[in-house]
Order: C-alpha cells, then sequence, then structure tokens
C-alpha cells in the first residue's frame, strides 16, 4: 500500500474520508444523553427510553457497517474510504429506507435487531479466501461484542432495582445485539453468514449462490415467517441471552418502555 503525504493518508483518499460524520456523532451524543436522563430519572421517561434504545442501536449499526469497511480496507480494498464508509456515515451504508428506517420500525414493533445496512466492496481488490471470509465476519463480530459487553452489568449483578428504567432499557439494547448477531450468522445467502462461507464453496454451488444472494433479504423474511424456524430462531437467541445473564424480565420491560405511544 502506497502511503502519501500531506491532506492524504492514501494516494487520491482524502483525510476527511476518515473522519467520524456529524450524524453518527449526534447519533453518539443522544445515546449518552438520553441514557443519561434515564439514569437520573429526568424528563418522559418512555421517550427517553425509545431515543436511548434506537440512537444505540443506529450507532451499532454503524459500526457493524464501519467494521465491514475498515476490514475490507486494511485488505486491499481502498475504495471503501472514497465511498465514504470509513466516515460512519448511516446515510452511506444502501438506501435509507432499508438501512435505518425498516430496522427501526422491526425493532420497536419486534423487538428484533435486523440487518440493515450494506456496505459495498469490490472484491476483485481483495487477494485471498481468508480475507473475504473476514470481511465478511467483522460485521457480526461488532455485534457479538456489543452483546456480551452491553450484558455485563446483569452478569456481574450491577444491575439494581434503584434505576429500573435505564436497565430495562440497556437490556433491550443487548438482546438487539443477540438476535442481529445470530440473524447476521445464519448462513443465507446475500447476508454476513452466507458471506463467510461463500469464499470457499466449489465453483458450482459458488454459481448458484450468487444467483440466489439478491434475494437474501427476502429469503430472511420468508424463513422468519414460518412458525417451526421462527420457533427455532428465538429458541436459540433465548438461550444465548440466558447465557450471557441478560434476566428475561428486564429486556420485555425495555421492549413495553419504547413503545411510549402505548401508555403501558
Amino acid at each position: 500500500m502506497v502511503r502519501g503525504s500531506g491532506d492524504d493518508l492514501v494516494v487520491g483518499v482524502p483525510r476527511d474520508a476518515f473522519r467520524p460524520s456529524v450524524l453518527f456523532l449526534c447519533l453518539v451524543t443522544l445515546t449518552g444523553t438520553t441514557g443519561a436522563m434515564l439514569w437520573v430519572g429526568y424528563g418522559n421517561v418512555r421517550l427517553n427510553a425509545f431515543g436511548f434504545v434506537i440512537c444505540g442501536w443506529l450507532v451499532s449499526l454503524c459500526l457493524h457497517e464501519y467494521a465491514h469497511a475498515l476490514v475490507a480496507y486494511r485488505a486491499g480494498d481502498i475504495g471503501v474510504a472514497e465511498r465514504g464508509y470509513l466516515t460512519l456515515n448511516p446515510l452511506r451504508y444502501s438506501h435509507p429506507l432499508l438501512s435505518i428506517v425498516l430496522p427501526v420500525v422491526v425493532v420497536v414493533l419486534g423487538g428484533i435487531g435486523l440487518p440493515g445496512g450494506a456496505v459495498w466492496v469490490d472484491r476483485h481488490q481483495i487477494p485471498g479466501r481468508l480475507r473475504h471470509t473476514l470481511v465478511s465476519a467483522a460485521g457480526p463480530a461488532t455485534n457479538v461484542i456489543f452483546a456480551i459487553g452491553l450484558s455485563l452489568p446483569f452478569a456481574l449483578g450491577w444491575a439494581d432495582s434503584r434505576r429500573g428504567d435505564f436497565w430495562a432499557a440497556l437490556a433491550l439494547l443487548a438482546f438487539l445485539q443477540v438476535t442481529a448477531s445470530l440473524l447476521n450468522l445464519l448462513p443465507v445467502p446475500g447476508l454476513d453468514g452466507g458471506n463467510i462461507i461463500q469464499p470457499w464453496l466449489s465453483e458450482q454451488w459458488r454459481r448458484g449462490y450468487d444467483l440466489m444472494a439478491p434475494y437474501g433479504f427476502i429469503l430472511l423474511f420468508a424463513l422468519l415467517v414460518d412458525g417451526r424456524v421462527n420457533r427455532w430462531f428465538f429458541t436459540l437467541v433465548f438461550a444465548v441471552a440466558d447465557l450471557i445473564g441478560l434476566p428475561p424480565e428486564r429486556y420485555a420491560e425495555g421492549l413495553d418502555l419504547i413503545r411510549f405511544w402505548s401508555g403501558g
């Protein structure tokens, strides 16, 4: 990799391509502010919980896609910087409706951390199957780290009843990371789990995979609508949530809390 000097970190790539966007910084600020308001019990509890969970979820979505882009950049695809993927701007990650609006609606109504954004990676610039797999695995790994980190206060017994609203919202945010981790790791063509194994498929299987990949999101919905698959998936989700110490009554309370229009 050729490195430049002055205003360029890499030849042809300006420093601005690596700076966090104002929108991302606003999301981080809103997450911290609404979390602090929940902690001290200031303002409307339901609106604060809604802002904390939704903004926190969007921050994790940005970091998920950023992880894909960063690993791709280090693996050889410098174009991800030129396309704005390293600025953590959620509007850069595919279509705003599919990347932001739809996942937020699914979070609020279904309590599921639906995969949202998408980073376009020039696979021809990245040599080696292992590097391709690492690029695809980087996003889900971010969700796993979030899930474990956010669940630590519960696993360590720090979450008491004195700030129950804050802990309920935090538990829901951790639960969303669990669902996102498992959804992203499903071996569905076009999703991260499928892309992790795609480089290791035979040529014949890879051709079939590539034909199905554009319809991966639709296939995911079809699987979740199926009653047996849905029960299997959520049995796994609840088992993993229990394993990392998330109390089910907490994240259930958090889901109820963010539905501010229901009035409880």
